[in-house]
């Protein structure tokens, strides 16, 4: 999914040294932004946060749905990131710039590398409900200029226990690993549980953490999450209990804490100002990026960059 904001904000991330050693319990609230045109979904982004712009390498979180809705996204380019796509409810076909196609439906993981650069679109095969979120993971500079790549996941590993199911979309958690491709440590799980079920998820003390409701109310730790909200949680943590009085779905994201400073602008993730306006020449000259075989809309152009030169500031305000 796009960044379809016309206005988009700078995002400066980065720096080990700004990240919490401990155990946090932080609700950050999330903004709603309407991307793009007359038939425009409405999300809740909570990552980029005001105080808390990345958790690991996860630096970009929006949640939307679920919605009677049609997604109709037209090409768009990326730069230093991976997108991941999940579905809890719908279907939306995949197309990019290195000739994939695929349809994606709920309990799948989509994972594209945008690497130097990339194009996709996306778009809902009929108006339906739709409920899912879209996440974006920063690559490292060692990663940042591979080569575009996408690959799909119908099948994942999962934790079980009386009542709960984990499903590990990315990473490793509790002895099992998914085969998406990360190139930096981090977790990102789906975790169902039933109406009056409690478990503990395992976690690593050196990641930092933050989970965020897609249904229900889960109790993470001693808060009790809705969706909405991000609620940061830190790291220094062995563990998670999580339980739920109704049934619940919750999304948990964590990460060693990425060191580099990033800066987000528009759909690109990139290092300076300079680097993110030469990004944006490219794409609207035409050049790097490709074409989107099958498109049914023209490209999105890219938003004028602000005055005021781009500059990165660090993970946390």
């Amino acid at each position: 999914m796009s960044n379809l904001e016309t206005d988009p904000r700078e995002s400066a991330c980065g720096g080990l040294a700004d990240v919490a050693a401990e155990p946090v319990n932080e609700l950050l609230t999330g903004r709603d932004v309407v991307l793009g045109g007359p038939r425009a979904m409405r999300v809740t982004r909570t990552l980029p946060n005001r105080d808390v712009r990345m958790v690991g390498a996860w630096c970009f979180v929006d949640h939307y749905g679920p919605e009677r809705t049609a997604m109709h996204v037209p090409p768009h380019p990326h730069t230093g990131l991976q997108t991941v796509s999940w579905l809890v409810e719908g279907e939306i076909l995949h197309r990019d710039s290195v000739g994939s196609e695929q349809l994606i439906r709920p309990g799948q993981l989509s994972l594209m590398t945008a690497g130097r650069a990339i194009a996709h679109a996306e778009r809902s095969p009929a108006e339906a409900v739709l409920h899912g979120v879209q996440l974006w993971v920063a690559l490292p500079s060692s990663a940042r200029d591979t080569a575009p790549a996408f690959e799909h996941h119908p099948a994942l590993p999962v934790l079980t226990s009386p009542g709960v199911t984990v499903v590990v979309i990315m990473g490793e958690l509790g002895g099992v690993t998914s085969p998406a491709t990360i190139h930096t440590p981090l977790v990102g799980a789906e975790v169902t549980l039933e109406a009056g079920a409690a478990t503990s998820v395992p976690l690593r003390p050196g990641f930092e953490y933050a989970a965020l409701a897609l249904s229900g109310t889960v109790r993470v730790g001693e808060t009790d999450l809705s969706p909405g909200p991000l609620l940061y949680l830190g790291s220094g943590r062995s563990e998670l209990a999580l339980s739920a009085e109704g049934a619940g779905r919750l999304l948990l994201l964590g990460g060693e804490p990425f060191e580099e400073r990033i800066l987000m602008w528009w759909n690109f993730v990139g290092r300076s100002h300079e680097e993110i306006a030469e990004f944006r020449r490219e794409w609207m000259e035409g050049e790097a990026f490709g074409t989107v075989p099958g498109a049914e809309a023209a490209p999105l152009p890219a938003p004028e960059l602000p005055l005021t030169p781009l500059k990165a500031r660090g993970r946390r305000r």
